[in-house]
């Protein structure tokens, strides 16, 4: 908003050119979601526990995580907004994919809140049932590689391989269902890592650093050039929307760290691991994702290890306990 409002301005105060750089806008963003975490944070904890809202524990898990039971969740609510106001305010909204970006924030993060929602106000332990929350990960997951797909340029369908300068594979419309299964995995492999303390935000806030990094390099014809990353043009905004995520998960953190006063629950895991398998499609990194994110990586598939040989073994486990944490 700021780059259309007070860029166009230059010409009458030469120091609105500053809105022009991407390096700016991308520092900024991150102020902008800490602060507004900060801000809001103190008061929603507060209603939260005065609505006596908190997070019920599982009774099979460690027996030191039931003085966590009580605690406020649906804490995510605080990063998709902070996220979404940083954007808003610092991104460049003529771009499709800024509002791409957003709906991931919103689409992922919305699921997560409706789970949240049914356990915390309509105390039901189940939430959403398992069938309704894939079917709206998924719809929103179309939604968003149709879009990428129609407006993600040349390189959008092509496959490649970390350190490999030309693409391995032409994935074509295959792109689709191939993006739908990595962000409803990715989404709900963030949901299973949330589990102790500032595990899944301090591993958002090292995979967001990352892609931070990533966006920049990918956005410059010049760097991108020397390190042998495919151009995209564009890309370099996707470091303001990554910047505004380490900043609302930092801001989070503190209040997340142990012992939390606050879990993001569902809302802000699910949205975390939307953003983040985003951001791969867009940049064209999902191989790389599994190095980025090999924690949520290992986490998701301790789950589908650990069911499948349930169901398939009668009843015997591979680990003592899943997710892997």
């Amino acid at each position: 908003m700021f780059k259309e409002f007070l860029y166009p301005l230059v010409q009458y105060f030469t120091p609105f050119n500053i809105f022009q750089y991407i390096t700016f806008r991308a520092a900024y963003a991150a102020i902008t979601a800490l602060l507004v975490t900060f801000i809001c944070a103190p008061a929603i904890i507060a209603w939260l526990r005065r609505k006596k809202l908190g997070e019920s524990i599982r009774t099979d898990g460690p027996q030191s995580h039931q003085s966590k039971s009580g605690t406020p969740t649906m804490g995510g609510l605080l990063i998709i907004i902070s996220t979404v106001v940083a954007v808003l305010l610092w991104q460049d909204l003529r771009q499709v994919t800024t509002w791409i970006g957003l709906l991931a924030v919103v689409g992922f993060g919305g699921i997560g809140f409706m789970d949240d929602y049914i356990k915390v106000f309509k105390k039901n332990k189940a939430g959403l049932s398992g069938k309704a929350k894939l079917i709206g990960q998924f719809t929103v997951a179309l939604a968003i590689c149709t879009l990428l797909y129609l407006n993600g340029g040349k390189y959008v369908s092509y496959l490649y391989l970390p350190f490999l300068k030309e693409p391995i594979l032409d994935m074509s419309w295959v792109f689709i269902p191939f993006g739908i299964i990595l962000l409803t995995f990715f989404s709900n492999s963030v949901n299973l890592t949330d589990g102790l303390d500032g595990l899944a935000t301090g591993l958002a806030i090292m995979a967001a650093l990352a892609f931070a990094i990533i966006s920049y390099i990918t956005g410059r014809a010049d760097w991108s050039e020397y390190l042998q990353f495919p151009y995209i043009i564009g890309a370099g905004e996707m470091t303001v929307l990554s910047l505004a995520l380490v900043g609302a998960c930092v801001g989070f953190l503190w209040y997340n760290s142990n012992p939390a006063e606050i879990f993001m629950g569902d809302t802000g895991s699910l949205m975390i691991g939307g953003v983040l398998g985003f951001l791969a499609l867009m940049l064209k990194k999902e191989v790389l994702l599994i190095i980025i994110g090999g924690v949520f990586v290992l986490e998701g598939l301790s789950v589908m290890i650990q069911v499948g040989s349930f169901k398939l073994r009668k009843g015997k486990r591979v680990f003592l306990m899943a997710p892997l944490h």
